[in-house]
């Protein structure tokens, strides 16, 4: 079954200060800017954006002998120290993160690297850890929790090593149903290679068009097909890595007891024990059938209510989605047929794929029908498969129109949902009340489980001070706030470094001791994406 959606966009480099091509940048819809003052209030216009000649950056700390190493080790012209290659390496794509790429003054990495193999990962990590340089693993660049910040830990100069050379499928067993890919290849990439053979990985998050393999797997990433296909966690069987103080390929069978599961370790690790390589994941035929169905619902408890059942009853959709009462308003699409057919009380959309989707399809409606949905109709799950990898152009086009957008995620057990969304949304409102400004929040269920849920959260809020400051402080106050309420301080965005702070309260001293002993010791000069994850202080 071929999926317009997958395709690769094309070759350009995503927007410097935003998300994705360039020439896909749009301006906010009518019905957007009309409904804006009514949510908000007056918009404060922000301060036009630096454009890309102006960003000033200092000079590059990087030495000429560290240079000159790393040449030797990927070449002179994969060693890159212009202006734009740093800037364009700076960090991920949380709204902090391109607010900050409007200012004229930007911290950059020192350099940027561009590998091709293994061997070139592990020849540049043994330059940094020779000549001392902090190195931060870059994939595709679409981080929202700032575990791309160039920070150099103390270190003279930081580089950033790109592995966008370090792609395509390289080995695809068929009969096992495994394939392994190069860590730089892209979601898009991956597709079309695996989908030449007739499989599919099938993750799809909302990054998928310009993430990669790598970053997947080191943020442990969760697409919207984890309904039916899983995390991207469960679809990894193996790993190849290189650490500063040597190399691991991991990931020897199926199953295995011998000793602690090594493959999880670095699932989820954000760069700070090594450089993910190559991962061998599961993969399937591709789907030879695709159905379609929206539901609406009175209300949010009523819709987490059928998805409870459909998640506790084997054989559901692909794709299950609800969006509570807020979101269905707004409606990611804002006009046409969602707007129309979904006004009022909350919505899901199903999509179903493979050889058995009508059965199971039917035994879905059944379980969401006995919880209080109405079938809508097909019309708003496609739309929402056609647009659903979009959304962020409308996060940017916010932005510049003065509007802060953000957006959080977490995720708890079925008995707590509720309680957790409550306390999520309390938090945000009155933080932003605190700050003078007006805010609307909207969330949304798009990942389950036998025994819990996630929950993603967008708010929009008229700031009318420097925005950056408020938003530190609010997103600090809803942090405590998850986790007082049970939920877990990040689902699928990663720790980074705007969660560091909080994963002591999750994983407990313990754990985070763990960590920092697996640090010292495949990384005993801190050198790997210091501050991430775990304070620099913490891995001393």
């Amino acid at each position: 079954m071929s999926d317009d959606n997958v395709s690769v966009e094309d070759d350009r480099l995503m927007r410097w200060n935003g998300w994705g091509d360039p020439a896909k940048a749009k301006d906010l819809p009518l019905a957007v800017r009309t409904l804006l003052p009514l949510l908000l209030g007056r918009i404060r216009k922000p301060e036009p954006a630096a454009a890309l000649d102006e960003v000033r950056v200092l000079p590059s700390r990087a030495t000429a002998d560290d240079l000159a190493a790393f040449a030797a080790a990927v070449g002179e012209e994969n060693v890159l120290i212009d202006a734009e290659a740093r800037i364009r390496h700076a960090g991920g794509r949380s709204t902090p993160d391109l607010l900050r790429r409007r200012a004229v003054e930007q911290a950059t990495p020192d350099a940027v690297l561009r590998p091709a193999t293994h061997d070139e990962v592990r020849a540049c990590l043994d330059v940094a850890m020779e000549r001392g340089l902090a190195v931060i693993p870059f994939g595709g660049g679409t981080s929202v929790v700032g575990a791309l910040d160039p920070e150099p830990g103390g270190r003279h100069a930081v580089v950033s090593l790109d592995l966008q050379r370090l792609t395509g499928l390289l080995r695809l067993d068929e009969f096992s149903g495994e394939a392994v890919l190069a860590a730089g290849t892209t979601g898009p990439d991956a597709e079309s290679l695996l989908g030449a053979r007739g499989f599919e990985l099938g993750h799809y998050p909302q990054s998928f068009r310009y993430a990669t393999i790598g970053g997947f797997a080191a943020a442990r990433s969760s697409g919207q097909n984890s309904a039916g296909n899983g995390r991207f966690d469960t679809m990894v069987t193996g790993l190849r890595v290189a650490t500063p103080t040597g190399d691991l390929e991991l990931g020897r069978s199926p199953g295995s007891a011998a000793g602690p599961d090594l493959v999880r370790v670095f699932l989820g690790s954000e760069g700070i024990f090594g450089v993910i390589t190559e991962v061998r994941v599961r993969v399937h035929p591709v789907p030879r059938a695709r159905l379609f169905e929206s539901w609406t619902f009175p209300d949010f408890r009523s819709g987490a209510d059928g998805m409870r059942r459909v998640a506790q009853s084997a054989g559901g959709p692909t794709v299950i989605r609800l969006s509570d009462e807020s979101e269905t308003a707004v409606s990611l699409a804002q006009v046409g047929r969602i707007g129309k057919a979904l006004a009022k009380g909350a919505s899901v959309i199903t999509v179903y794929e493979g050889d058995d989707i009508a059965e199971r399809r039917s035994r879905t409606s059944a379980l969401l029908s006995a919880a209080g949905g109405v079938s809508a109709g097909e019309g708003a799950a496609e739309d929402w498969l056609e647009g659903r990898f979009d959304g962020p152009y409308l996060r940017d086009a916010l932005l510049d129109a003065g509007v802060f957008c953000e957006t959080l995620e977490t995720a708890t057990t079925w008995s707590q949902l509720a309680a957790l969304k409550a306390a999520v949304e309390e938090a945000l409102k009155s933080g932003f009340a605190d700050a003078g400004a007006k805010s609307y929040v909207m969330c949304h269920v798009s990942h389950v489980y036998p025994t819990g849920a996630s929950l993603y959260f967008t708010v929009l809020a008229g700031i009318r001070s420097e925005p950056l400051p408020v938003w530190e402080t609010v997103k600090a106050r809803v942090n405590d706030a998850i986790l007082a309420s049970g939920g877990t301080i990040s689902h699928h965005h990663a720790v980074g470094r705007d969660h560091a702070p909080w994963l002591a309260q999750e994983i407990g001293d313990t754990g985070v001791r763990i960590l920092a002993a697996i640090k010292r010791e495949l990384d005993p000069r801190g050198i790997m994406n210091p501050g991430a994850v775990i304070s620099v202080e913490r891995t001393r």
